[in-house]
């Protein structure tokens, strides 16, 4: 697709998600984590709200993190059963790095919400292209864990805030597997008027 694989397009298209579970050390160390950060910060903010957070679970919390989605999953699904709690429990120590985004709109604000929820997709989307820059892979997730009050509690959101996803860092198991992608033509048109 791109003849120079260290241009800024060659390492947009080459960009891609592996499973968390497939990833294993090295993660970023401290100092190319905070560069993936700065990197996500970095993104359209209509009315410069920092409409989002990112909370990072280091490698020593991952135990208690596991300890808080059981609970939160069993505060709200009393009678579930041991393969979904060691879901839970595989979910909180997978990969290398977890960095937890935030949505956390200013409702006050003259800004639309909705505008501030892209920002905060946008910033996630950094952070992947930056850990991606950095030669790392990353996925981001959401599922059950970013939809419970019992977890939003726990890690201290706020009310109006709503966890965007649980963003996995780390290096790549084995290769990649490109997924299947749209069709070009199937979402690119030209306005006729």
């Amino acid at each position: 697709m791109f003849n120079d694989r260290s241009s800024p397009a060659a390492l947009l298209a080459t960009r891609r998600s592996g499973k968390p579970r497939d990833m294993v050390a090295p993660g970023p160390d401290e100092a190319q984590l905070r560069r993936i950060l700065q990197v996500a910060i970095r993104t359209p903010d209509h009315g410069k709200l920092a409409p989002w957070r990112f909370l990072i679970v280091p490698a020593e919390r991952r135990d208690a993190l596991a300890a808080l989605l059981r609970a939160a999953y069993l505060e709200e699904k009393p009678g579930a059963g041991r393969l979904e709690l060691e879901a839970m429990d595989q979910f909180a120590r997978q990969a290398p790095t977890l960095v937890i985004a935030f949505a956390a709109p200013d409702k006050g604000s003259h800004i639309p919400v909705w505008e501030q929820e892209l920002s905060a997709g946008a910033a996630c989307m950094n952070l992947l292209t930056a850990a991606h820059a950095e030669g790392f892979v990353a996925s981001w997730l959401t599922g059950w864990a970013s939809y419970s009050a019992a977890v939003h509690r726990a890690l201290g959101a706020k009310e109006e805030e709503r966890i965007a996803g649980f963003i996995f860092i780390g290096t790549p198991s084995r290769e990649l597997e490109e997924r299947p992608r749209p069709d070009y033509d199937s979402v690119v048109s030209v306005w006729q008027g």
